[in-house]
């Protein structure tokens, strides 16, 4: 079975999480950056004199296909470990379950999808 992995996560923690993904060895990861609120609802700040409230967050988010639920776990937890400041804002990871994949360039699907190969 293979996994998506989104993580929705602090801006500055970039690097960290970068540096965390490859040391479990996560050779594939694409980042966007988005805009969100969670339960928080943004904040309140003082803009020219006035009181405005700022709703949507600047977040990064972390995308990551994984071949088993070994490398699902594994993922969570790094990402978790990383992320944690244990505030309001820390993010959310969810994991989804994917029925296929395919390389582009050479047509693989499945898990040989997900592997690198040098030819």
């Amino acid at each position: 079975m293979m996994y998506k992995v989104e993580a929705i996560v602090r801006e500055e923690l970039l690097e960290e999480i970068k540096e965390a993904l490859n040391e479990i060895e996560i050779n594939g990861v694409t980042v966007s950056q988005v805009m969100g609120f969670g339960a928080q609802r943004g904040y309140k700040t003082i803009v020219r004199g006035q009181e405005i409230d700022v709703m949507m967050q600047p977040k990064l988010k972390f995308e990551i296909v994984v071949s088993s639920d070994e490398w699902k776990e594994k993922t969570i937890k790094k990402l978790q470990e990383v992320a944690c400041t244990g505030t309001f804002g820390d993010g959310k990871i969810f994991a989804y379950e994917i029925t296929d994949a395919v390389k582009i360039r050479t047509g693989e699907t499945g898990y040989e999808a997900l592997q690198s190969s040098e030819s």
